[in-house]
């Protein structure tokens, strides 16, 4: 009998909770999976909304997984100058099968030397920072380049994690819990991406989100200098 997939999510105060709870309940329906959510300690960690979540397993104590995912959300401008947890990343990178992310869990992957060469996808705000780790930004909703695979921002993470069971095990197994989450999206509106979305709404968004922007730059900036 083959040993059961281990599947690891990283935690991290600011998390967004739909980053990694589309791909959890996805991996969750893997038959045999073993699915653990990470961080520094048992301790409840806030997401970036209500929602709190309490982590099933430490950094320490973690074994090696066959798939790591970043999650992305605000929190990920303190994880990518975060020792600890890009450390932790690059250990579980040298056996992993697949390193993954979601969102702009991709910038804590290229923050810690994972990316450097690699195509990647992103949160659509996050593309201009790719680069800066030696990746590629890529505008697609899932990003398969090799043993790296990326998804886009947020409720891509739902395509995301279908695609990798369908390579991690066969697309007989992604298609069934597809079916089985009845994960048939049909949007009320077409904004969902800022090539759809109508003009004076990618204005509003992009004014809301500034200073974080430019927050997210200044922290981008010394991730990418320290790796110099």
């Amino acid at each position: 009998m083959s040993a059961p997939l281990q599947i690891g999510l990283v935690l991290f105060p600011k998390v967004t909770q739909l980053d990694f709870t589309g791909p959890l309940q996805v991996f969750s329906s893997v038959p045999g999976a073993q699915v653990h959510l990470i961080w520094k300690r048992i301790e409840p960690v806030p997401s970036d909304s209500v929602l709190t979540i309490t982590p099933t397993m430490t950094f320490a104590d973690c074994p090696q997984l066959d798939v790591i995912c970043v999650p992305g959300g605000f929190g990920t401008d303190d994880m990518v100058n975060d020792e600890e947890m890009l450390a932790f990343l690059r250990k579980q990178a040298e056996g992993a099968k697949y390193v993954t992310s979601v969102c702009t869990g991709s910038l804590v992957l290229g923050a810690a030397g994972l990316l450097k060469g690699y195509r990647a996808a992103t949160h659509w705000t996050a593309m201009d920072f790719l680069s800066a780790f030696g990746a590629t930004p890529t505008r697609i909703r899932v990003c398969v380049d090799r043993n790296r695979v990326t998804g886009g921002g947020v409720t891509a993470g739902i395509d995301f994690a279908l695609t990798l069971v369908s390579l991690l095990v066969d697309r007989r197994t992604a298609e069934a819990i597809q079916l089985r989450l009845e994960y048939n999206p049909a949007p009320p509106f077409n904004s969902g991406s800022p090539d759809t979305a109508p003009p004076e709404i990618l204005a509003l968004m992009k004014e809301r989100m500034a200073t974080a922007q430019a927050r997210r730059g200044e922290m981008i900036g010394r991730a990418a200098a320290r790796m110099t």
